[in-house]
């Protein structure tokens, strides 16, 4: 296959498993009471990471994994507890802070490389799928076409984030607090599967 039909067939292949429209909740709940210029940025950070992660895979390949000695479900399962912790936290209300904590944790706080990065957007079920698309076309023009596809889904990434947001952000603090508990809930979920998932394979 020509270098485009590779890129679009990764790129199809990618969407489903990254979910970049899926992801904006969650990014909402993350960084509700942020400023919207951190919002901003680390919704186009995000669209970075995701890229070079991808990309980085991509490129490399299994050569990571063998160098680290990791196999793809110690990926799922150290991505799961991280998903999981996430969720969490979206669902039990955190403690109040002093009006000098409030502002020191906001300026701070920085989801945009995990957990929406990686796990929630370039998780160990994209990796999985990057991996075994290199895998199945080793040659450079394919390697270059999953490349390809990985930065697309990063700026699709970026796009969804940055001019999704302010329309959960309408929701209001109630709507946004209720859809973050109840997103809360589905990434544990999610957490949780990716876990179940890494054991079993560990097992099989």
């Amino acid at each position: 296959m020509s270098t485009v039909e590779v890129a679009t067939s990764a790129f199809v292949a990618l969407i489903p498993i990254t979910n970049p429209l899926g992801a904006v909740a969650a990014f909402a709940g993350l960084t509700a009471g942020q400023a919207p210029p951190q919002i901003r940025r680390q919704a186009t950070m995000t669209g970075v990471y995701v890229c070079a992660i991808l990309v980085a895979f991509a490129l490399l390949g299994t050569l990571i994994l063998h160098a680290f000695g990791i196999t793809i479900p110690a990926l799922q399962i150290a991505g799961g507890l991280v998903v999981a912790h996430s969720g969490f936290g979206m669902i039990v209300p955190r403690a109040p802070l002093t009006a000098d904590e409030a502002s020191h944790s906001s300026s701070k706080d920085d989801v945009s490389f995990s957990p929406m990065a990686l796990p929630l957007v370039a998780g160990p079920g994209a990796i999985g799928v990057v991996i075994a698309l290199v895998a199945r076309s080793s040659g450079v023009e394919d390697r270059l076409g999953v490349a390809c596809a990985a930065a697309a889904i990063g700026v699709l990434t970026a796009l969804a984030l940055r001019f999704g947001t302010p329309v959960i952000d309408r929701l209001g603090p109630s709507g946004v607090g209720a859809l973050t508990r109840v997103m809360g809930f589905l990434i544990l979920a999610i957490g949780v599967e990716l876990i179940i998932h890494g054991v079993l394979a560990v097992s099989a």
